[in-house]
């Protein structure tokens, strides 16, 4: 028998092709989730965009989209989004490596528990929360008052752009700890135990150690509460009514039928803007965590 003669090697294409065929079974109910959830009502979006109500083509969505108060919502948006990513992003982090530092085992897994479940908190629920909390009539607010001090008094308000931004941060701040917790078990005792040998203080083991293998998780991290931020939308609707222009909320007044006669595709082009924003940040956290994996293997 000579071995990868023909006789011995019909087979293999055969099995290959087996090999392929079970591998896209497998994968083929998560392709149909993806098609029917992801793709298919990107797509609608997209070309409802360019498209008038009667169904002609047409760029006018996108100009008013991009134009007076839609294009202010934008950045209102942005702002709100790169507050709640920056500002959870630091806290997490330092909250992650605290965690992860400290000698109790337990610690780590009651924090890592709380944070799935704060984390995925949002919506009306938690409007109601901080309304029911740090309101003009809220447990906490009514605390404060028996010590003498209102808060409300002296320039807080929970209704606000900045009162937004600190609801935000209750659920942005548990979800980076989940993201950069793993960048941070990466992280090997014997590079820091070199650092020391050589010399290097605790300062300079961040500087040149530490700090560039953990940054590009970081700002992965960083974009991922971006879109997390940008996409929210529940729950800033529960606790402004509408009052702060965000975007998303533009988009849910247009699906309530809060139109002008012959721009209900407006929204269809706001929420193309959302995803080419959101497409933007999810492809440069993928190249940093592309890059970052290769120090954490």
């Amino acid at each position: 028998m000579i071995l990868g003669s023909g006789l011995e090697a019909t087979p293999l294409p055969r099995r290959r092709v087996r090999n392929a065929l079970a591998a896209a079974t497998g994968i083929l109910p998560f392709g149909v989730y993806v098609t029917l959830f992801l793709v298919v009502p990107t797509l609608a979006v997209v070309i409802g965009a360019f498209r008038t109500p009667s169904g002609q083509w047409t760029w006018s969505n996108i100009s008013i989209a991009t134009r007076g108060t839609y294009a202010h919502g934008f950045v209102m948006s942005i702002e709100l989004s790169l507050l709640t990513a920056i500002v959870p992003g630091i806290l997490g982090l330092i909250v992650a490596y605290a965690v992860l530092t400290s000698k109790g085992g337990a610690l780590r897994r009651i924090v890592s528990t709380a944070s799935g479940v704060f984390a995925q908190f949002g919506g009306v629920p938690l409007a109601f929360l901080f309304i029911a909390t740090l309101g003009t009539t809220g447990l906490v607010t009514n605390w404060m008052k028996a010590l003498g001090f209102d808060p409300w008094s002296h320039g807080f308000d929970l209704y606000t752009f900045f009162g937004v931004a600190i609801v935000y941060t209750y659920f942005q701040l548990p979800l980076m700890v989940l993201v950069i917790t793993p960048a941070l078990e990466g992280l090997r005792p014997a590079w820091r135990e070199a650092a020391s040998g050589l010399g290097a203080r605790g300062w300079q083991y961040w500087r040149y150690v530490g700090g560039p293998v953990i940054f590009p998780s970081f700002l992965g991290g960083v974009l991922l509460l971006f879109g997390s931020g940008l996409s929210a939308y529940a729950t800033a609707e529960a606790l402004t009514s509408g009052s702060i222009p965000l975007t998303s909320i533009q988009i849910g007044s247009f699906l309530n039928g809060n139109v002008i006669s012959g721009q209900q595709n407006v929204g269809k082009a706001l929420g193309l803007g959302l995803v080419v924003v959101i497409a933007v940040a999810m492809v440069f956290y993928s190249l940093l965590q592309r890059r970052a994996s290769r120090w954490l293997r």
